[in-house]
């Protein structure tokens, strides 16, 4: 598919082919529109698990080697597997820099402690969203830095769109699933995929997969992706999960591809529970030191707004 190409039909053909089992297919050209309502995924997600769920099989995301005592991995020290093969020999080197700043005692530069914006796959890590469903598009709000995504529904991607912070998000249902294809995700100073500094460039490509799945069987896979990978507690920022709640769980599923920096096309997922509490104001000043000393560029507009 051509970037930007805007060759998408609104009567949707295969839009990517991230990978084998996310191809987004609808129906052929002239078939009769499907009249099944949309899922209700809209309201407050919230999870306490850190990383990204690895997939069944095939090629997953980066994880973090540094280790605690007891064998879990510890979250405050993130040191990127730089030998996944999924990484090209110039993305690894980057990712093994930036674990090696890490041991050191030092933080690396991301969108997150720099609060700058982040497109996906980054996004997708974060703690607390809220989903807004309208007939022509969803509103994704996420609760860190506040950051939103607006999803266009039935619409090809923008042709020769600028690339942007967040990318060019469309989507369609598929059946219970709501699905999002993104392109055009800007690169700037902390262009990151993940927690780990993996880069990404250009030709980012990410496509996702919303949908409702059991909630017995979500919280099987939450507990055991909290003990390998490790949690934030609730107090640590200000959100947490209806422990009440006993319905469906909100499962993401992605696909990633950029040929500049992958050697294949990535897949993994998050799990969501329903949040049990309100949605809070997390505001996120720009941070101008990467380190301890050494001054980053907040980003400033080149002309006035007025």
């Amino acid at each position: 598919m051509k970037r930007f190409s805007g060759e998408r039909p609104i009567n949707r053909r295969c839009l990517s082919s991230v990978a084998a089992a996310f191809v987004l297919c609808s129906s052929e050209a002239g078939a009769a529109p499907t009249a099944a309502p949309a899922p209700e995924l809209s309201g407050l997600w919230a999870r306490h698990s850190v990383d990204f769920e690895p997939p069944a099989s095939g090629p997953g995301p980066i994880a973090n080697t540094s280790r605690l005592p007891d064998g879990s991995r510890d979250i405050d020290t993130p040191v990127g597997d730089y030998t996944n093969p999924i990484l090209k020999p110039e993305a690894a080197a980057i990712v093994r820099r930036r674990g090696e700043v890490s041991l050191s005692g030092t933080n690396y530069p991301t969108p997150g402690n720099q609060c700058w914006p982040a497109g996906p796959p980054f996004i997708l890590n974060q703690m607390e969203i809220q989903i807004l469903q309208q007939p022509d598009k969803v509103i994704i709000l996420y609760l860190l830095d506040h950051h939103v995504r607006h999803v266009y529904l039935d619409v090809p991607h923008r042709p020769r769109a600028a690339p942007s912070w967040y990318g060019d998000s469309v989507g369609h249902y598929e059946g219970d699933t709501l699905v999002v294809d993104t392109i055009g995700i800007k690169v700037g100073p902390y262009a990151m995929a993940d927690d780990y500094g993996t880069p990404h460039s250009d030709a980012l490509h990410v496509v996702e997969r919303y949908r409702l799945i059991d909630g017995e069987a979500a919280q099987r896979t939450i507990e055991r992706h909290e003990k390998e990978n490790g949690i934030v507690p609730p107090e640590a920022e200000g959100f947490t999960v209806d422990p009440d709640y006993r319905g469906k769980a909100l499962q993401i599923q992605f696909a990633v591809e950029d040929h500049s920096v992958f050697t294949t096309p990535w897949s993994a997922a998050v799990t969501y529970r329903r949040a049990g509490n309100l949605w809070r104001e997390h505001i996120c000043a720009e941070n101008p030191r990467e380190g301890a000393d050494r001054l980053s560029a907040v980003p400033t507009a080149a002309t006035p707004d007025f």
